[in-house]
This record gives structure tokens, C-alpha cells and sequence, in this order.
């Protein structure tokens, strides 16, 4: 009952997320779905397990909850939410929250508004600080900015991260850009409990600087036993992603379970004592929750403490508690209290690599049973190694579009010896916050971060073993996981009916390797790619793309964008051209470039759209008068100065313009005798 309930909740969620729904009207059908039930219930007389109408409406009204959920938590729907009252000229006062990896220019922080103008509201904004001093802002500051409410932008190519998505997934809908000039300082908030963690990892990261700690070792010492990312270096997470250990530096259920049992045995003379399991219980409870405290209460740190909660009461009350349900259970109720962890990447890992561990690992360790008890041990640890690469090898490649081949190296390395850095690291802090910690242990600690960090590194330079740039589509992590749970399933209890449906899974994959593979012969696409102060014209006709571009070849090696679509479009390697012609023809549709030059030959040739690039001075009045094209397309490459002036000469002729800089890529894709940009403009 557990895992189908878990089910519809998760199905309702995501209708909720996708689909518009009144939540006065949801609210209204769940509790006439609970009367339903109650009704059915009492008509009965019998067990709830042995009704098929009553099992139908808890499943519904799982569903309903789910949307409601996510209806209610959404805070766009809340009528005191600062979208509501918006305007041109804002005055705002945030709370900083959070504070977030910054870029080379900016620094980056959570806030949430409390006051717009003079209105007291609510939400959460992304604010962006430019980096022109040394003030920084710590968690729980209260400011006074006056700034104007900026969405957050779209990918601008095909295919790009989506970051307006992911802010959105994390009830963030807008985005404030100020200088430390025009941030003034209001009282703090007299208390937050924020605040209070941010305050302890502060004092705990000072008194790690005074003992010697610094660099990487440091950076990872936050993310492992402090739950903080933000200072650890792109090369370093590189390394450790390349070699398939990246998630040793996300405080995820793996932490919180050697944690568990690191408090299981501090705490067991405390058993001795009258009611001492309950006590004991108690203590190891409070203490996990405080390290989730702690650690800035993140999504993983949450499901991972909540799930081992109930692992924890579990062994103290001597219960054998069945681990799916346990697993299963802690999911209801994380996502009943936050819907949007549904959304989040390692909400998603951590599950399916626990459920992957707990049902396939002890098939894998039964198939060999070594007599000697190291060998055994690494042993245990290579299959639950692998049996997580079965749970999360699917949805890895859909989101990172890689697979690191000597990850089961990584973690034979890692996996012991954190156990050993978690422990000696909790001795560190203890130490070092009492001043008392010796050098030599200070040393000797900093060593093994570092002896860990050079492994990953080594793991990660064997680049032969990581094989990268893999497309993969939603419909193949779903049939991939339709084959895996089949197999698992065969090799549990062979049967002619496990079979048969071992074979539809094979059949599935098939078929979606087959339409996927023709969908991509079949596609036709024309792409003006935008790219800052440069152009990117690709033709993409049967699964291979010819690129027309204006950069270096340094630019061109360090450029994502080409990779990104051919990845996501699961294109050949594509061909690359150091030259723009003139002139492209895609399908019947003709296609005039007009370049820094300005020069342009339209004798006998009519084009239907004109490309502007590298800021050409050409009269586009006259332009426009003697060609009647049906599009003005301005790429990244030209002055905005000049994208303004042809944009107002484009509305006065009523010629529809189109800017890469504003709308993005765009993209003409032919569909039988249809010819349609990436926004909609059909046959221009």
C-alpha cells in the first residue's frame, strides 16, 4: 500500500506542476473523496485491504494531494506574493538566505522579500551582487535595495542548460542585479534559525583556517561534513564527476548512514541504563537532525536524515522494519512537505541508488561467497557499487551525458576511507572549535583529503574510461529502467511469465531506439546560433550538421554551444566551416547574410530572410524597401545600438525582426511542407 500510494502522490504532483489547476477546486474534490472513503469504509463493515472501491479512492486521493500540494506550495498562487505588485520602480526589502556559488563577476545569494514598496509580501528572488568591493553579505542580513525585477532569461541556443527552469523548480521567479553601493544595511532579523547555522559553520570554518586548513582540503571538509559546495573548485568537482565519486561531495544518504552508525556505537553503554533504548534513540535522532541543522537543511541532507530517522527508531526498538517501506514512507512524507523535491537531481539519484542497493546488491554478493573476509568485504563493496550504477546509470546520462567506466575504482577507494574521513573530520571540529587539536592530527587529516583528492584526480585523467557526450532521451530512461527492473526480476525467479515480459522490455527498447534513429534522418533544421560579438550558422539535414562561424580556433574549442546540440540533438560530429557565405538556400526558402561589409548583390535573387551580422551600416529603410524580406534576423555579433535602430526601422515598415540576443536561437525546422522557427513563426 505504501509504494502505490507513493506512487499517485508523485503522478499527481507532477500533473499539478505541468497542468493548471483551481486549488479551491482540488481542495473541494479531496474532501469529497474523503467522505467517499469514510462512506465506503463504514458500508463495508470489512477490512480496508479487502476493498477494491476503497484501495481506487486512497489512490485518488493520493493524486489529489499531490496536486494540492504543489498547487499550495507554489507561491505564485499566494495572493501576498511580490509578483502581484510590480512595477517599474521597486523599493525592496530581503532577507539573505542563502548564499550561492558566485561567478566571475557577481556574487550570488537566495533572498526572500519581505517588502515591496509598501506592501508586505512574500517570495524568493535571486539576487546578484557586482563584485566592485569587499562587502559581503552574510545569512540573515535584512537590506534595503531599490532595483527592478528581471526574469530570468531562457537558454539562448538549443538545448542549454535551462537555468529560468531550474530557478523555477526552487519557487525563484525573478532575479535583482545592484552594486555594494546600493545595498543599505538594515537591523537584522532578531532571529533565524539560519542565521544561527550559518554562524556555527562560520565560527567552525574560522577556528579550521587558524589550524591550518585551506584550499581544496578545506573546500571538501565543508561539503563533507558541513553540507556547503560553494567553495570548492570547478577543476575539483570536474575531477571528482569524471571519476564517478561526485556524489561523495553532496552530504546524501551515504554520510548520514555511517554518521548513524558512528552515533549507533558512541551511544551504546547508554543502553544499560533503565528505558536507555529509548533514550538512546532519542539522542542518536536529535543529534542527526542537528547535523542536518547544521549542514544549512538542504534537499539531500533532508531526505537523507528523514529516511535514516526511521532507520534509527527502527534498530532501537528492536522492530525489523522493511526497508522498501521504510524508503518508501520517508518519500511520502518529503515530498508531501516539499512537492518541488520531486524536481531535484539527487532527490532523484539518491532514491533510485538506495532502492538499487537494497533489491539488486544482495543478488550480486549471492553469486560469489569468498572465504576470506577481505576479500569478502571488497567484495560487498563492488557490488553495491554496481548495483547503484544500475539505479542511477539511466537518469546520469539523461542530465550529465556521461559515464565515468572506473567508477567502481573510486569507490572501492573512497567509500572506506570516508567513513574514516567523517570520523576523524567530526574529531577535527571538536578539537579545533575547543582550541585543543595537535598539529600532527591537523596535519595527518589534511593529508588524507589530500592523498583522496589526487586519487579522484588520477581516476578522472584516464580519460580513455570516461566515455562522454552521450545522447540520451527521456524515452530511453524509461524503457532502459522498464529493462532493468524486467532483468532483476528474471534473474530473481525465472518463469515463463518474467520472461515474457523481459522480452517486451527488450522490445520496447527497440522500438524507441528505432523511431529515435529516424526521427533524427528525418530532421532538418536551420539554426542562427546566438554567440556574443561572434556568428554561428548551422545546417543540420540527416543526423549531420555543417557549422558556418566566425571564431578562433581557441574560441571554438572552449565553445559549448555546437556541443550542447549535438548532444541534445543526438547529431553526428559535426563539420565545421571557418567561413559565412552570403547566401544559404534551406529547402526553398532563400537566405541573405550581410556582413561588416555591407555589400549585397540581389540581382535576380529575392530573399525571403536576411541575416544581419558583425554590424554592417547599410540604409536597412532602403534595404527593406527593395527586397520585401519576410524576417530581419539580428545574431549576437552586432552593436546593440544598431540592433535598436534596425528594430524600430523593422516596426515602422512592419517587418517582423527577430533578435537572438532577446528571443534566443532561431530555429526554421522543416516538417513535411511546413517551415517553423523555434517561436512560432509559421511560413513568416
Amino acid at each position: 500500500m505504501p509504494v502505490q500510494i507513493t506512487f499517485f502522490l508523485v503522478i499527481g504532483i507532477l500533473f499539478g506542476y505541468y497542468f493548471d489547476f483551481n486549488t479551491t477546486n482540488i481542495l473541494f474534490a479531496l474532501v469529497g473523496f474523503l467522505f467517499v472513503l469514510g462512506f465506503i469504509y463504514l458500508k463495508t463493515n470489512t477490512s480496508y485491504s479487502s476493498s477494491l472501491y476503497f484501495n481506487f479512492i486512497v489512490y485518488l486521493i493520493s493524486f489529489f494531494i499531490g496536486i494540492s500540494s504543489i498547487s499550495i506550495k507554489n507561491e505564485l498562487n499566494n495572493p501576498n506574493h511580490y509578483s502581484h505588485f510590480l512595477d517599474d520602480d521597486n523599493k525592496v526589502v530581503l532577507i539573505v538566505e542563502k548564499t550561492l556559488k558566485p561567478n566571475q563577476y557577481q556574487d550570488k545569494y537566495e533572498v526572500s522579500v519581505i517588502q515591496l514598496d509598501k506592501h508586505s509580501v512574500i517570495g524568493k528572488v535571486l539576487l546578484n551582487v557586482k563584485k566592485d568591493s569587499f562587502l559581503f553579505l552574510n545569512i540573515g542580513d535584512k537590506i534595503y535595495v531599490k532595483s527592478e525585477f528581471q526574469e530570468v532569461n531562457h537558454p539562448k541556443n538549443p538545448y542549454g542548460f535551462n537555468y529560468k527552469e531550474y530557478l523555477k523548480k526552487q519557487n525563484v521567479h525573478h532575479q535583482l542585479f545592484v552594486s555594494n553601493n546600493e545595498i543599505h544595511h538594515l537591523s537584522k532579523r532578531k532571529f533565524s534559525l539560519n542565521r544561527i547555522a550559518f554562524n556555527i559553520r562560520e565560527s567552525i570554518n574560522n577556528s579550521l583556517k587558524a589550524n591550518g586548513f585551506k584550499g581544496d582540503e578545506l573546500a571538501v571538509m565543508n561539503a563533507l561534513l558541513l553540507g556547503q559546495r560553494q567553495d570548492i573548485s570547478s577543476e575539483l568537482i570536474q575531477s571528482y564527476s569524471g571519476a564517478g565519486a561526485i556524489h561523495i561531495l553532496a552530504v546524501s544518504g551515504l554520510h548520514i548512514g555511517i554518521i548513524l552508525l558512528i552515533l549507533n556505537f558512541v551511544f551504546k553503554p547508554i543502553e544499560k541504563l533503565p528505558k536507555g533504548k529509548l533514550f538512546k534513540a532519542i539522542l542518536v535522532v536529535s543529534f542527526l537532525w542537528i547535523f542536518a541543522f547544521v549542514a544549512g537543511m538542504s534537499a539531500s541532507v533532508i531526505r537523507a536524515v528523514t529516511m535514516f530517522t526511521a532507520v534509527a527508531i527502527g534498530m532501537q526498538v528492536n522492530r525489523p522494519t522493511n526497508v522498501y517501506n521504510t524508503l518508501v514512507i520517508s518519500m511520502f512524507f518529503l515530498l508531501l512537505f516539499n512537492p518541488y523535491f520531486l524536481f531535484d537531481v539527487g532527490f532523484q539519484l539518491s532514491y533510485l541508488a538506495v532502492f538499487a542497493i537494497v533489491w539488486i546488491q544482495p543478488l550480486l554478493s549471492g553469486l560469489w561467497k569468498p572465504k576470506w573476509k577481505l576479500v569478502n568485504y571488497f567484495w560487498q563493496l563492488l557490488t553495491v557499487s554496481i548495483a547503484a550504477q544500475f539505479g542511477v546509470v539511466p537518469i546520469s546520462l539523461y542530465y550529465f551525458h556521461q559515464f565515468p567506466g572506473l567508477f567502481f575504482i573510486s569507490n572501492l577507494v573512497v567509500i572506506p576511507v570516508l567513513g574514516i574521513i567523517l570520523i576523524g573530520g567530526v574529531l577535527v571540529i571538536i578539537l579545533s572549535t575547543l582550541n585543543a587539536l595537535p598539529i600532527f592530527i591537523a596535519k595527518g587529516y589534511n593529508y588524507s583529503i589530500y592523498l583522496m583528492n589526487i586519487t579522484i584526480d588520477w581516476v578522472a585523467q584516464q580519460e580513455e574510461f570516461l566515455i562522454k557526450d552521450i545522447s540520451f532521451s527521456i524515452l530511453l530512461v524509461i524503457s532502459f529502467y522498464t529493462l532493468i527492473v524486467m532483468s532483476v526480476r528474471l534473474f530473481e525467479s525465472f518463469n515463463s511469465s518474467r520472461l515474457i515480459w523481459f522480452l517486451i522490455s527488450i522490445i520496447i527498447l527497440q522500438v524507441v531506439f528505432i523511431y529515435e534513429k529516424g526521427n533524427k534522418l528525418t530532421k532538418e533544421e536551420f539554426i542562427v546560433f546566438h554567440k556574443n560579438r561572434f556568428s554561428m550558422i548551422g545546417k543540420n539535414s540527416k543526423n549531420r550538421l555543417n557549422v558556418f562561424h566566425n571564431l578562433d580556433s581557441i574560441s571554438l574549442s572552449k565553445d559549448k554551444i555546437i556541443t550542447q546540440y549535438q548532444i541534445g540533438g543526438g547529431t553526428k560530429t559535426p563539420k565545421f566551416y571557418n567561413k559565412l557565405p552570403n547566401v544559404f538556400e534551406f529547402d526553398t526558402k532563400k537566405i541573405l547574410v550581410i556582413d561588416s561589409l555591407g555589400i549585397y548583390n540581389v540581382d535576380g535573387f529575392t530573399p525571403e530572410i536576411i541575416i544581419l551580422q558583425q554590424s554592417p551600416r547599410i540604409n536597412l529603410n532602403r534595404l527593406i524597401d527593395l527586397i520585401k524580406p519576410k524576417l530581419i534576423v539580428v545574431d549576437g555579433s552586432n552593436y546593440k545600438s544598431y540592433m535598436n535602430r534596425w528594430k524600430e526601422t523593422c516596426v515602422q515598415k512592419n517587418t517582423p525582426f527577430y533578435y537572438t540576443g532577446q528571443n534566443g536561437a532561431l530555429i526554421i525546422r522543416k516538417q513535411t511542407e511546413n517551415y517553423i522557427s523555434n517561436f512560432g513563426l509559421n511560413d513568416f
